[in-house]
């Protein structure tokens, strides 16, 4: 078994001792039945008082993590009790699986505290920086990431990426476009990866519609009318029956106000008219922006999010 003691801390070598303990019992870096070291040979080893260690032990054993067998020394438990739920200890178990992991690649302790006093000491992300080569997505996806978010929401391309775009961000991107990505991209940053929502799915609600109905698509997007068009005649759709308008050609409301429905990306929405009856569809996928919601409340410190 493997431990840390910092001395001059207002934590006690104690209970430094029973926490760390405790952890190797949840990590399973001792397991049931285990024979934990004497109280002689864990005070010799790491320079601690055996009264100590003695205390540490007791401690243990009264909170049922370990035994003691009389001539025999002390011994995890085979059925150690459960951590209550949203503990510091479920936080102290996670930061002791960090460790182990350094352990296991042999990282010193010196080198793995530089490495975390660094990353204290970047500039906390203060908002979420989309990734996209395509223009028009990248306006549609950024304006649904800001509906669902409350940071702000910054964009680019990929060949715009620098130290100084990404400083303070949380790096976001389409799938396909985080797979071109290099692994070195966003520094110290996570990137979140956007998953795309089924248009089938969403549109389902909506089908099987009458096809005699006049059903209008709209979007600066061209992707965006393909993918329509594609879903709406596989749902036997006439081709007399769609209206495809490019939102960035002029004249592109021409015959929406007579469909009796209009599929458009968030965009696109807010440019239509209000006596057009409007479908929007939107892009990416409802996990996906609940991960980003989960992100944000991480970083901000919500509770409960």
């Amino acid at each position: 078994m493997r431990l840390w003691f910092a001395r001059g801390t207002e934590i006690p070598l104690r209970d430094q001792l029973s926490t760390q303990v405790i952890l190797a019992i949840h990590c399973n870096d001792l397991a049931p039945g285990e024979r934990l070291p004497s109280t002689r040979a864990l005070a010799r080893r790491f320079g601690l008082h055996p009264n100590t260690v003695s205390a540490a032990y007791r401690q243990l054993e009264k909170e049922q993590w370990v035994e003691s067998r009389h001539g025999s020394g002390i011994y995890v438990r085979q059925t150690p009790p459960a951590l209550p739920p949203s503990s510091d200890m479920e936080l102290d178990h996670l930061i002791a699986d960090f460790f182990r992991s350094a352990r296991k690649l042999g990282v010193p302790l010196a080198s793995l505290r530089a490495r975390v006093q660094h990353w204290f000491q970047l500039q906390p992300p203060d908002h979420f920086l989309l990734i996209e080569p395509d223009a028009e997505l990248r306006e549609i996806l950024a304006a649904e990431i800001r509906s669902a978010v409350r940071l702000p929401v910054k964009s680019c391309a990929p060949g715009k990426l620098n130290a100084e775009v990404l400083q303070g961000a949380v790096p976001v991107a389409l799938a396909r476009t985080a797979a071109k990505l290099p692994k070195s991209l966003s520094g110290d940053a996570d990137l979140l990866t956007l998953q795309v929502r089924s248009v089938g799915e969403s549109l389902s609600e909506w089908l099987p519609a009458p096809t005699t109905a006049i059903v209008g698509v709209a979007s600066h997007w061209p992707r965006f009318l393909k993918l329509a068009q594609t879903v709406l005649l596989a749902a036997r759709f006439s081709t007399e029956c769609l209206l495809l308008r490019d939102a960035r050609r002029a004249g592109w409301l021409r015959g929406l106000r007579d469909a009796s429905v209009v599929i458009c990306d968030p965009l696109t929405a807010k440019r239509l008219p209000n006596q057009v009856r409007a479908v929007v569809y939107r892009l990416i996928a409802e996990a996906s922006l609940a991960e980003l919601r989960r992100y944000e409340a991480f970083l901000c410190g919500d509770v409960g999010q």
